[in-house]
C-alpha cells in the first residue's frame, strides 16, 4: 500500500466527543491490524500545528459533530494538503445543516418531511406545527437535543427554555413520521444493505439507543418488501449524490407501514461521519456485504484524497 502513515483524528470538543473517541480507537486498532502505522490524535484547537508536524500520508477522520463533521476540519486538511477520508468541505457542511440538506434532497427527488426552522425561544413558547412533531437542533448529530412532541402534549418541550441549552439557538420543527426506522449506507458508489433499527425501551433511536449496549436491535436484512428494500437503497445513493458525499455515508429513513398508515418512505438525514463503534451500523452493513472491519477501514484510507 502506498499510504502507510495514518493519523486517526478523534475526540474533539463537540457533544459527541465520547462517541468519537470510541470510533477513533476502534478504527485505529483495525488499521494497526491491517498493517498501517497509526498515530492517534485527540483533536484540540491546535490541530493544524499538530498535523503540520506529523505530516501523515492520510488523515482518518473519526470526529463526530460540529468542527469534525461540518466541513471545518475538512477545510484545515485541504489547506494542509493532507488527503482525508469521508466527505469534503461542501458536502459535510450541507449534510450537517438539516434544512439545507433537505433542499438538496428535494432537488434529487428524495422525499423529506415538512419542516420549519425557528429560534428555540419560538419553539418553546407555542406549537409552531400541529403535533405530533419532532424538535431537533438544526446542526447536531447522534440525535442529541431531539424531542418528540406527541398529540397529547399541551406545551412544547420546556427544556428549550433552559439557559444551559448547548445545541445552538436555531432548531428544526419537523412533522413526525410514524413507523419503522430504516438505515442504509453507501460505500464509494454502491448502496449496501438495509437495516431496521428496533429501539429497546426508547421512544425512538436516540443517543442512548444508538450507543448503549442493548439500547437497540438491528434486523439485517430488514424484513420489508423487496420493492421498499430497493427503494431505500436507491434513495440512499441519491441522497449521497445530492450532497456530493464521498467515501462512506449513511442515510436514515422512516417507513410508515402501519395498518391504515400513510405508506410513505421519508429520508430523515444523511450522516457523513457515521459511527464506527462496536454497536455501529456501517461496520455491520459492510460485514454483511463481505467486508471485514479491517477491510472497510483500509478501503477508506486507500480512498482518501483532497478536493473531495
Amino acid at each position: 500500500m502506498s499510504k502507510q502513515r495514518v493519523a486517526v483524528l478523534m475526540g474533539g470538543w463537540s457533544s459527541e466527543r465520547p462517541v468519537s473517541l470510541s470510533s477513533g480507537n476502534a478504527c485505529a486498532d483495525a488499521l494497526e491490524r491491517a498493517g498501517f502505522r497509526v498515530t492517534r490524535v485527540d483533536v484540540d484547537r491546535n490541530i493544524a500545528s499538530v498535523l503540520e508536524e506529523l505530516r501523515p500520508d492520510v488523515a482518518f477522520n473519526a470526529l463526530h459533530g460540529p468542527y469534525g463533521e461540518d466541513g471545518t476540519i475538512q477545510g484545515v486538511l485541504e489547506i494542509l494538503e493532507i488527503p482525508y477520508t469521508h466527505s469534503g468541505v461542501l458536502a459535510s457542511a450541507l449534510a450537517m445543516d438539516k434544512q439545507r440538506a433537505k433542499a438538496a434532497f428535494r432537488a434529487f427527488g428524495v422525499p423529506v418531511a415538512e419542516s420549519v426552522v425557528v429560534h428555540r425561544s419560538v419553539a418553546a413558547e407555542q406549537h409552531v406545527m400541529k403535533p405530533p412533531y419532532v424538535v431537533k437542533p438544526v446542526r447536531e448529530g447522534s440525535s442529541v437535543g431531539v424531542f418528540i412532541v406527541s398529540e397529547d402534549m399541551r406545551f412544547p418541550p420546556q427544556e428549550l427554555h433552559s439557559s444551559e441549552w448547548p445545541y445552538g439557538e436555531i432548531v428544526m420543527v419537523e412533522r413526525y413520521i410514524a413507523g419503522r426506522e430504516l438505515t442504509c449506507a453507501v460505500m464509494g458508489d454502491v448502496a449496501l444493505g438495509v437495516i431496521e433499527i428496533v429501539s429497546e425501551g426508547h421512544k425512538f433511536y436516540d443517543f442512548d439507543a444508538k450507543y448503549a449496549p442493548g439500547g437497540s436491535r438491528h434486523v439485517l436484512p430488514a424484513e420489508i418488501s423487496p420493492k421498499i428494500y430497493q427503494d431505500v437503497q436507491k434513495l440512499t445513493l441519491a441522497a449521497h449524490q445530492a450532497l456530493g458525499c464521498r467515501g462512506i455515508s449513511r442515510a436514515d429513513f422512516r417507513f410508515d407501514d402501519r395498518l391504515h398508515g400513510t405508506g410513505e418512505l421519508i429520508c430523515l438525514e444523511v450522516n457523513t461521519q457515521p459511527g464506527m463503534t462496536a454497536t455501529s451500523l456501517v461496520p455491520e452493513l459492510a460485514d454483511y456485504a463481505g467486508h471485514s472491519f479491517e477491510d472497510l477501514v483500509s478501503w477508506m484510507v486507500e480512498d482518501a484524497s483532497c478536493n473531495r
